[in-house]
């Protein structure tokens, strides 16, 4: 097989490779174990293809050493020792490499033609050069006065972010559409218990009589009440660098989840411990209505008793408990006198319940403090779900080639029915 067509399938064969890594790139991640073998491959073959082409122009680089070691005694073709003529100028061989057609095509990939110091698998295709002769020091990478000067290090591109609150609080409750920028809804106040059993009129025209029936029926009362939940805005933002997105592409990514998760966390305080005043929603904890559970006995009373209290004041059926991760560890803790693990201990799997109900843990629960309830009857109302917006029009970001990254939603929330819900103590002292 001829050099060139060698030659050509070693480029061939690298373009497949940077298609590849290309693939990785843009979904910022790393290679599964099928594209590492892959990429390890073809990689491997390009390293027998090179060896195959120095065999095949063995006779050319033959020429080349009787050339060099021909200078000065009349036997060396004459030409510039470092350079080649082209066209009637030379070209040095830093010239000859970043000049090549095949390195401005593989630069050209990046943004800008600039390479991002996350970029993992680099390498460039094979570019020959003419006139290394006579080089008389050995280039080495262990000198930083050398190539070592332009060693970099390994930037593997891995991200590990620093954790958040795991949010829960769209599984429990209701989630329901609108469009508008207040909700209202009706909430019952009363309900209708005058009900009783009658006996059948025995007159015509009831005057008081002591024998008289008047089989009148009682009249029933119910009260409503109207409620408003205007919808609220809950948003974050981060100013970047132009700069800093075109030499880090995962930094968009980085910053996306960040703001879309920091949204999400503020989202669920507010529906938990919102306030009420200005911008806050009204959350559950601040809602008047819901019942509340005071400490007794122990923390098995106390809890028990709280289902008792809401399936008869409340008069609901519970669907799930809330706590805070602490609370649950001292539950998951507790043991019988005989030393028994009241929850099967360190080896129990599944959902963790307590008394029949499921247990959800948030660290956005107060501690000292649960909540159990019926939670469909808590509604999200959202009137834009969260968004990623990016823009230089902020203050004198588009002259300073910077850019702000803003996140928010809209949405508003309400308790259908209050007494649907009850705070329990969860300790003596609390």
């Amino acid at each position: 097989m001829k050099a060139n067509e060698l030659k050509e399938r070693l480029q061939k064969l690298l373009k497949n490779a940077r298609d590849l890594c290309d693939v990785v790139d843009k979904a910022s991640r790393d290679f599964t174990d099928e594209e590492r073998t892959k990429v390890a491959g073809m990689l491997k073959e390009a390293g027998e293809l090179k060896d195959q082409i120095k065999q095949v122009e063995g006779d050319n680089a033959l020429r080349m050493q009787f050339a060099s070691l021909g200078e000065g005694i009349g036997l060396a073709p004459e030409r510039q020792k470092m350079t080649v003529r082209t066209g009637g100028r030379g070209k040095t061989i830093g010239e000859q490499f970043v000049e090549s057609a095949a390195i401005k095509e593989w630069l050209a990939r990046f943004p800008g033609g600039r390479i991002p110091e996350t970029t993992k698998g680099l390498m460039s295709p094979p570019v020959e050069v003419q006139g290394l002769w006579g080089r008389k020091t050995l280039i080495t990478g262990a000198d930083d006065t050398q190539a070592g000067a332009f060693i970099s290090p390994d930037y593997t591109g891995l991200y590990e972010p620093l954790g958040r609150t795991e949010l829960v609080l769209r599984d429990l409750i209701s989630l329901r559409q609108t469009g508008s920028d207040l909700v209202e809804f009706v909430r019952q106040t009363a309900q209708v218990q005058q009900a009783t059993p009658v006996a059948e009129a025995n007159v015509t025209t009831y005057s008081g009589g002591t024998t008289e029936v008047s089989g009148e029926k009682p009249e029933g009362t119910v009260g409503f009440e109207r409620v408003q939940a205007p919808v609220k805005t809950i948003a974050a933002w981060i100013p970047a660098t132009k700069r800093a997105l075109s030499d880090a592409a995962q930094i968009r990514g980085i910053i996306d989840e960040e703001l879309s998760a920091d949204v999400g966390e503020e989202l669920e305080n507010q529906i938990l411990n919102g306030n009420g005043a200005g911008e806050n929603f009204t959350g559950l904890t601040n809602t008047a209505g819901v019942l509340a559970q005071l400490w007794v006995t122990d923390v098995f009373v106390t809890t028990r008793q709280a289902i008792t209290t809401l399936r008869t004041t409340g008069r609901t059926r519970p669907t799930a408990w809330l706590m805070h991760p602490s609370d649950w560890e001292t539950l998951d803790l507790s043991r019988a006198a005989d030393g028994h693990f009241y929850w099967g201990g360190p080896f129990q799997q599944g959902q963790p319940r307590l008394w029949g109900y499921p247990v959800v843990q948030s660290q956005l629960q107060t501690a000292g403090t649960a909540i159990l309830g019926d939670w469909k009857k808590a509604v999200l109302w959202d009137r834009e779900r969260p968004t990623i917006q990016v823009s230089d029009s902020h203050e004198d970001f588009f002259i300073r080639n910077m850019v702000a990254f803003l996140c928010e939603l809209r949405a508003a929330f309400g308790l259908l029915r209050p007494s649907a819900f009850i705070e329990v103590d969860m300790s003596s002292g609390s």
